[in-house]
């Protein structure tokens, strides 16, 4: 069968696809509940992680996006054959520079730091932690990025020209304390974890087109919560990409057994991308 193409943004020479796949599904992370979150691992056998990927491949994304969990199944993935790209988020553990080292030697295109650790250092007034994080990835030749779920975070990053090559943006400011959503609206709903707003795309929008630099916009299905129809999902892709840059590209995690979300999503990309 002949691989599709899909569109590709460039990041200093290196080409990816602007649909890159995620791996929350994957480590069982749905953002969902536990019950769903068990039903991802049980799904997900190293296999059947094997066999996504390569469906992954076959559909024209050429990245995973995961972290320094996953290196080993990547390593191996590749020693397989594999082919897809790798970009992993960083900064959350002790070990950094031994997972820089691991990183870098298992051919990982890029490092993000950690969106909730940049959102924590963020609002304690410890950001420049971050910078200096940033500053140790450039030093190892990868590409350098931050995720965060914060517009004021990107946007000060953006205000002060760091040396950063990407952003991962969440669409969804989805962590927000008990205080500032009573302060927003009045009341708390259940549960305060994870509250999605419909208003909050618009605002990393704004941010993401402040910045010739590339974005990859994330949870751009409101971790699933847009997934009920397929109508509702193409409808994310559509205002996704109408109102980001041709430069920026998705992250999207995929969970297919059910149906073929791969194929789906890829579709999607080349309709609207």
């Amino acid at each position: 069968m002949e691989k599709t193409l899909l569109p590709q943004i460039t990041i200093r020479g290196q080409e990816f696809s602007r649909l890159v796949v995620g791996a929350n599904t994957i480590n069982g992370g749905s953002h969902l509940s536990r019950f769903t979150n068990n039903q991802m691992k049980r799904y997900f056998t190293k296999e059947q992680i094997f066999s996504h990927l390569r469906d992954c491949e076959q559909a024209g994304i050429n990245t995973w996006q995961s972290s320094y969990g996953n290196l080993d199944l990547y390593q191996e993935y590749k020693d397989q054959g594999g082919k897809l790209q790798y970009i992993s988020l960083g900064g959350e553990t002790d070990n950094e520079p031994g997972n820089l080292k691991k990183a870098y030697a298992s051919g990982v295109s890029g490092i993000a730091h950690h969106g909730e650790i940049t959102d924590q250092l963020f609002k304690s007034g410890q950001f420049n932690k971050v910078k200096e994080f940033c500053k140790s990835v450039r030093d190892t030749g990868m590409l350098v990025g931050v995720s965060s779920h914060m517009p004021d975070a990107v946007e000060l990053i953006i205000n002060e020209n760091w040396d950063v090559d990407f952003f991962m943006c969440c669409i969804y400011e989805r962590h927000r304390t008990r205080e500032e959503l009573k302060k927003m609206m009045g009341y708390v709903p259940i549960p305060v974890s994870e509250v999605y707003l419909e208003s909050d795309p618009a605002r990393m929008f704004r941010v993401m087109n402040k910045t010739e630099k590339p974005c990859f916009a994330f949870k751009i299905l409101a971790a699933g919560r847009l997934c009920d129809n397929q109508e509702t999902v193409e409808q994310a892709f559509s205002s996704t990409f109408t109102q980001i840059k041709n430069q920026d590209a998705v992250i999207v995690g995929m969970y297919p057994e059910y149906e073929d979300q791969v194929a789906l999503n890829a579709g999607y990309v080349k309709k609207y991308g």
